[in-house]
Formats: structure tokens, sequence, C-alpha cells
């Protein structure tokens, strides 16, 4: 399921609220149900229903749940209702397909909130086996396919009375929440951690990488420029990274094939970050250039979802995949 970076898109007043689900049927050693709540980037909940694991990984999202069934809301729906949901969503599209074996699903769903304007976009996508299904449009306030197998789950969803539940998942409920998260959080969130930067080549053919890591937030740029002015040919732009403390990394590359050793004093990378007016500017130099490769680290996501209304869906899904099975054995049997 390709997403968009939402840490990288977002303007640098831009809130978000995100929620990742990955649910698997017949994957040996791999969870049923995954789930993640991610604030600003940053992961606060973490649930996995086969390993009855629940955890809440910022001290401050503690505070945020007193005084309110939002902690509740997710343990019951991490452990007692997506699962069994999302279990029998993927048996239903297995049977859609005519499949059998391993299978996944995953969904994608929150908001954005700008602070400056008040604007606010939401988002909800469902993919199965790592692409695209369907996914909610905020805007028309409409279902879209990204398969042609997802127009019989499109007209259902696209009646009226689940539009106006779905709008208010993602256009008040979320918002709200994610304000309140903000708030708590603020501290935490708006805190500012610059990189470290390198310069590194594998081997002395290969482009040269300028690579950031340690950042935070996760909102920021890096470029290489000549002279002043930004260069796009032989530029190679990476994505923003998630490191396993909650900080991140990204790296450009520069093909340097064209370059004579000569020119290499005119050509520097500049790395910015949101909210902080200075940038970090590293000059191409062959003496600082580590030639050991990058190392990534990763995470995994997934999510837990916002309110009881996704589970009206979730259960049209079932009966709508169901029944067109069904005419499809049906009709196979008079043929």
């Amino acid at each position: 399921l390709k997403t968009k970076n939402w840490s990288f898109v977002l303007g640098f007043s831009t809130h978000s609220l995100m929620h990742f689900i990955t649910a698997s049927v017949g994957l040996p050693n791999f969870s049923e149900f995954l789930g993640v709540l991610a604030v600003d980037g940053v992961n606060v909940v973490y649930c996995d229903s086969s390993s009855k694991t629940f955890e809440t990984r910022q001290d401050w999202m503690e505070t945020a749940f007193k005084n309110n069934t939002q902690l509740e809301t997710y343990k019951n729906f991490c452990f007692k209702n997506q699962p069994v949901i999302f279990r029998s969503m993927i048996r239903s599209l297995r049977e859609l397909f005519n499949q059998s074996g391993a299978h996944f699903l995953q969904r994608t769903g929150g908001c954005e909130w700008d602070e400056n304007t008040g604007e606010v976009t939401g988002v909800i996508q469902y993919g199965y086996d790592g692409e695209g299904f369907i996914e909610f449009d905020s805007k028309t306030l409409t279902w879209t396919t990204l398969k042609p197998e997802a127009v019989i789950l499109q007209q259902a969803w696209n009646k009226e009375a689940l539009i106006t539940a779905t709008a208010a998942i993602v256009t008040a409920i979320c918002p709200q929440r994610l304000k309140l998260y903000v708030s708590t959080g603020k501290s935490f969130l708006q805190r500012k951690v610059l990189p470290s930067v390198s310069l590194l080549q594998k081997s002395p053919s290969s482009p040269i990488s300028c690579h950031a890591t340690g950042f935070y937030p996760h909102r920021a740029m890096m470029f290489w420029r000549k002279d002043g002015e930004e260069v796009h040919e032989g530029v190679d732009h990476g994505e923003i990274l998630p490191n396993n403390d909650e900080t991140s990394q990204m790296s450009v590359d520069l093909n340097v094939s064209s370059v004579t050793p000569e020119d290499w004093s005119r050509y520097e990378c500049v790395f910015q970050l949101s909210g902080v007016e200075d940038s970090i500017v590293t000059k191409l130099n062959k003496r600082v250039i580590r030639t050991n490769g990058m190392k990534n680290q990763t995470g995994v996501d997934a999510e837990v979802p916002i309110t009881v209304a996704v589970l009206v869906l979730v259960l049209i899904l079932i009966a709508v995949i169901g029944f067109a099975a069904y005419k499809k054995k049906k009709g196979e049997r008079f043929k």
C-alpha cells in the first residue's frame, strides 16, 4: 500500500493524527493485527492483538487519556472489534478474488490540521496485499476506487448516511482529538533537534550522498546547490525515514561523474529544519567523505481506528463482497 509520506508533505504549522492498521491471515510468525497511532509522525500508541500488547509510548499521551474514554476505546478496537472484522474482510476479499493462502489488509486513516488557517484534511485508505483498494476523498466527500473490484464497495459506502458518518470521523472527531494531543504534548512535539550531516560514497564511481540523521521534527528539506543556486540535474532526493528514537533521517545524492576536481568547492549540501532559521551547510570536500555507506533504521507502522462508524463501513464491506461472491458462484452453477 503506497501512501503519502505525511511527515514530509506537512507544512511548518500543520499537525497530523494518523492511524495505521495491518491485519493478516495465514502469515506464520506475523501478528494477525498490528496498530499504531501517530501524532506529528511520532508513534504514541502501539498494539498487537496476537501478543495482547498495548503500549502508550509517550508519557504525555497518558495525560491526554485522563478524564476521557479514549484509551478504553482504543483498547476495545484493538483487542475486541477490529481483529475479528479485519479477518472477515480478508476472507471476503479472498473469496471475491478466488484466492487462498496468506494475505494482508491495511488501512491508513486520520487527519491533518493547519494551526494557522484552521484547514482540516481527512485521510482514509484501504489497501489489499500491498496495493491501494479504495480511499475516501474528504474534499468531495466520496469514496474512490483504486481497483476495479472495489466498485461494489464504493456504491455501498457512498450512501448519504455513511458519507456523513465518515466525514464526521475525519473532519470533526479526528481534528478534535488531534488538537487535544498537540496541546498536551506541545513541549515534546515542538522541540527542535538538529541532525548530524555526513558525506557518504559507496565507491569512487558512486554518487555522493549527503546524509542527515537524528533530526526532529520530521519536516525538513535538503538539497545540493552550486554557487548558491539549487542544483536539480544529477540530483536524487531520498525519502524521510524514521529512526528508532523518534528522530528521522534523509539523504540527497549528487552525481559527480561530470564534476571536475576544481569545481568541487563550488558545491555544497544544505539542510533546513522546520522552525529553525539557520541552515546546516556542508561543503563538497573529498577529505570529509566517508566510504562505509549508509545504515538505515526503519520502523513498522500500523493503526488504531477512531470511531464505531468505521465498523459500519467494514461490516458493509463484508456483506457486499460476500453477496457478490455468492452471485458469482450461483452464476457459475447455472452455466
